[in-house]
């Protein structure tokens, strides 16, 4: 967990208490609203949350039946309240040793077969309805937990938050592709996808990770940077790249774009300043990803503060925050979600 050093700041601020440590990545609390942590000023920094409505704290490797005692108890607590899908991941989905990678498929497998149907047909996780609950589980050394949520209310599709996304191609540019490949993954929680062939305004794009992203996902992107881009993007179709300094560049009135991107370091406030200026450009409902560095904060309050002058700034200039979040593949950062409400 990147923010470990602020969870006591960030469980307090979720109005619960620390209860234990699950895996290296989860903690388990107690609060007595869970449906408050999404509305927290402390939700940004979870990548993922689950209401613990089953709890069986137990060494699967050591029981005799697990598989079906498990699936047994999971259809006495959660059958009656249909839930939409049925997922189970691992709480080491990093973890070297597959014992409970294969455990986790085992288990959801037993599972759909003792509930209906039409939920074991849920096999797409990405097709869930973002507002439905879904049947979320964790299970690890620790023994096995679980939660109905919506995949918008949990802040992810799978459990445990996000799909694995590979970095190790030789193609790999740099690992900023994976993290716009996660944010374009998560964006559908909160609205629609834009459609394929959308023109993309990348501000800070050497060396050009995120550039090869959404080239690959069919999309036109001018790119910005005063550092060169990779040479594997040389003469890539659908590119139009400016050897500049952000600032400098001013598009003309007539040109406009359906969404702007910006991974740039440095001040996050004059790279925000930027964003709004390049921001008349974008067309109605335009989208708008921004990576907010968290340079110079060094406490939780300053961390808190940074976000919300960003929110509150963009906000004057017409960009409304749809979401924020912790990805996966974020470092000291956060990922921000704005969407242009000026009139057409």
């Amino acid at each position: 967990m990147v923010f470990a050093e602020f969870s006591g700041d960030i469980i307090k601020c979720l109005g619960g208490e620390f209860f234990k440590k699950l895996g290296s990545e989860y903690y388990l609390i107690q609060t007595r609203n869970p449906a408050a942590i999404h509305r927290s000023a402390a939700s940004m920094f979870l990548r993922w949350n689950l209401p613990v409505e089953h709890a069986w704290p137990c060494n699967p490797e050591k029981m005799d039946g697990f598989i079906e005692k498990a699936a047994q108890a999971m259809l006495r607590k959660f059958a009656h309240r249909a839930p939409q899908a049925i997922f189970i991941g691992q709480l080491e989905p990093s973890a070297p040793n597959r014992y409970y990678k294969a455990l986790a498929s085992n288990l959801r497998g037993r599972t759909l077969q003792l509930f209906p149907p039409e939920i074991a047909a849920a096999k797409d996780v990405e097709a869930q309805d973002v507002n439905r609950p879904t049947l979320f589980c964790l299970v690890g050394k620790e023994g096995v937990y679980g939660g109905m949520q919506s995949p918008r209310m949990s802040n992810g599709w799978y459990p445990g938050g996000t799909k694995f996304i590979g970095q190790n191609s030789p193609d790999t540019i740099s690992r900023a592709g994976a993290k716009i490949a996660e944010a374009l993954h998560y964006l559908p929680l909160h609205r629609p996808p834009l459609p394929t062939g959308s023109h993309w305004l990348e501000l800070g794009a050497s060396p050009g990770g995120m550039t090869s992203e959404l080239l690959a996902k069919g999309c036109k992107v001018t790119a910005i940077d005063r550092a060169p881009l990779d040479p594997q993007l040389d003469g890539r179709r659908d590119l139009a790249f400016a050897l500049m300094d952000v600032a400098a560049f001013k598009p003309n009135a007539n040109m406009t774009y359906d969404a702007i991107l910006s991974d740039m370091n440095g001040d996050p406030r004059e790279s925000l300043r930027q964003i709004i200026r390049l921001a008349k450009n974008l067309k109605p409902g335009g989208l708008v990803i921004f990576t907010l560095k968290t340079t110079g904060a060094t406490t939780f309050p300053e961390m808190q503060q940074l976000y919300q002058d960003a929110v509150t700034t963009a906000a004057v200039a017409g960009l409304g925050l749809l979401a924020s979040t912790h990805l996966t593949y974020n470092r000291h950062e956060l990922t921000l979600f704005f969407e242009s409400r000026r009139p057409a």
